[in-house]
């Protein structure tokens, strides 16, 4: 029998032969001058892989989310850190499925061949966090331009995007019937924005992950990079966070695969009284748990992307992937870098810097909290908490 681990070889081969040219020392470099692994991501795009998921018809591969995770997954199982460029695999989702025929004839192409980046999207703020519909944003329409004012927080690979989808206002919230209407979806085009009404400020971070601050102050934005129609963006927001959240858990199922793969090694070799540490129970039972949760996770992916594919409702199955992926991952960080001693702090094994990508995810995109609450509410049944 075929297990969901062994299969889409081919294209498991393909992003493995890719991130082989790769190695952890390219990344390792990468992290100690909190530089951007430019190189990494031209030759992901050049392949076609970041593409995954726009149709054929617009240039792209027409691939599921099931092939699309199991590339992230490969490039941290490889390693890699796919936080770096999974938004270009995403992010573009919001156009695709609700831009009209010209964007997205206008973007798709470009965004595909690499042309365009489309990197970011700024929903978070600083005062309202996950309570997405109290954002304090606003793009108010005037002729033929919306002029925007507010502020973002926690915007990744601004610096190294062209295009941002940006989620701000459009009705006063004391003016909607429903707190979640009113706000809509816009393209920015960055190289326009920046200077012009927006301002970028970099937030240095636990993390070699490029993540800003952003300032508007009247930037003006052109009626027809609108997506789709004014006040529906909420909604446009959560039709694409189940993709995200599948594709996240993973990317945390490859590094969860890594640290187990690479302690399971070292546990091997290290003798200490005489005897591989790895005899021992109480070190076997540890890695040998967090290998059982990432399996487990990992079947709970590949049910997320199923439905998902299908056209069924997953969110359910989305959230709970990501929630087991993101814990399994950091179970197996957690077993790595404790038997690998004080080696596991030394960056020239590299486990140190997996340790702090793969932690961000308890807390990104969506906390393990907000994840809970969703399955009481909507899978028990369960009062609303909040």
């Amino acid at each position: 029998m075929l297990k969901a681990s062994d299969s889409y070889q081919d294209i498991r081969d393909a992003v493995r032969d890719l991130c082989a040219q790769y190695p952890a020392a390219y990344f390792r470099t990468v992290d100690m001058e909190r530089a951007y692994p430019e190189a990494f991501v031209n030759a992901l795009t050049q392949a076609g892989w970041l593409a995954a998921l726009i149709p054929q018809e617009y240039g792209g591969s027409g691939l599921g989310l099931t092939e699309a995770s199991v590339i992230l997954e490969e490039i941290n199982r490889c390693g890699g850190n796919s936080g770096a460029c999974h938004g270009q695999m995403y992010n573009m989702g919001t156009l695709l499925r609700h831009g009209s025929e010209a964007q997205k004839q206008d973007y798709l192409p470009r965004i595909a061949s690499g042309e365009l980046r489309l990197q970011s999207m700024a929903v978070t703020e600083p005062s309202t966090g996950t309570d997405t519909t109290r954002i304090k944003t606003t793009a108010v329409k005037q002729g033929d331009r919306y002029v925007v004012n507010g502020q973002k927080v926690w915007i990744s690979r601004v610096q190294h995007s062209d295009l941002m989808i940006l989620l701000a206002r459009t009705t006063p919230l004391a003016e909607v019937k429903k707190k979640s209407e009113g706000m809509s979806i816009f393209i920015v085009d960055l190289r326009e924005a920046i200077g012009k009404g927006m301002t970028v400020r970099p937030i240095p971070n636990m993390v070699n992950h490029e993540t800003n601050e952003l300032f508007f102050d009247q930037l003006e934005i052109p009626v027809g990079n609108l997506i789709g129609e004014e006040g529906q963006g909420f909604r446009y927001i959560l039709d694409g966070l189940n993709a995200e959240r599948a594709l996240i858990a993973a990317e945390c199922i490859g590094d969860g695969y890594w640290f187990i793969d690479k302690v399971s090694e070292y546990v091997k070799e290290r003798v200490v009284f005489d005897r591989p540490i790895g005899q021992n129970q109480g070190v076997q039972f540890p890695i040998a748990e967090a290998y059982i949760e990432v399996e487990a996770a990992n079947l709970m992916r590949y049910e997320a992307c199923r439905l998902f594919d299908a056209h069924q409702p997953c969110g359910a199955q989305a959230n709970m992937a990501k929630y087991l992926a993101a814990k399994a991952s950091w179970e197996a960080a957690n077993a790595c870098l404790q038997y690998h001693g004080g080696f596991g702090f030394a960056c020239d094994y590299d486990i140190e810097r997996k340790f702090r990508e793969t932690r961000l995810y308890q807390v990104a995109p969506i906390s393990t909290n907000l994840i809970l609450s969703y399955v009481a509410e909507h899978v028990l049944g369960l009062p609303r908490s909040f």
